[in-house]
């Protein structure tokens, strides 16, 4: 099974405060995605730019190896950091990630270089995705380029856009629903 890697690298800048730290049914939000995925996965990782933020989280971490540059920062390092096949990112502010779904994804997976979401309007959804090791020389010349969209890797790659009927009962719109701004956060708690 490949590891799951959950992104907590960002500054939260749209939200004026620390989203992972926002209060979700008694836990931050970050505590409730580690745990929903620490209950199906073995192997979960906290992909962060600095190694001692979130003290109180308890999993391995992997920090940025060039940081600055996003998500690409945090896919970057955990397929250098990480053996297997491949990683899942999971971005920390998705507060209905759902691991089951994640797991139907790794197991599209099987023979491409990605594989995500693709929404019926055409939006791609990238941190909540696999990405193959295969894909670390691609990720290596973004981050030299000083191309920093996780898009960039899929021009030519074997990419498994999975659209949302294939995830069945699984698929619900909130499962990519981010947490960026305070009317997020205002509109979750209701």
């Amino acid at each position: 099974m490949s590891a799951i890697v959950i992104l907590a690298g960002g500054k939260s800048k749209r939200m004026g405060r620390d989203k992972l730290e926002l209060d979700l049914d008694g836990r931050t939000l970050l505590g409730s995605v580690v745990c929903r995925f620490t209950e199906e996965f073995e192997d979960v990782y906290l992909s962060v730019a600095d190694a001692a933020k979130y003290p109180d989280v308890t999993i391995n971490r992997i920090v940025d190896i060039i940081p600055g540059a996003g998500p690409l920062s945090g896919l970057h390092a955990a397929l250098r950091t990480l053996s297997g096949d491949g990683v899942f990112l999971v971005a920390a502010d998705l507060p209905n990630a759902c691991p089951l779904a994640a797991k139907r994804l790794i197991e599209l997976s099987r023979g491409y270089e990605a594989c995500i979401v693709r929404l019926q309007d055409g939006r791609l959804e990238p941190l909540f995705g696999f990405y193959s090791r295969r894909l670390l020389p691609r990720c290596e010349d973004a981050l030299k380029s000083g191309d920093f969209r996780m898009t960039v890797l899929y021009d030519g790659a074997n990419i498994r856009y999975v659209e949302p009927h294939e995830l069945g009962q699984l698929w619900d719109e909130s499962l990519i629903m981010d947490i960026n701004y305070p009317e997020d956060y205002e509109k979750l708690q209701k």
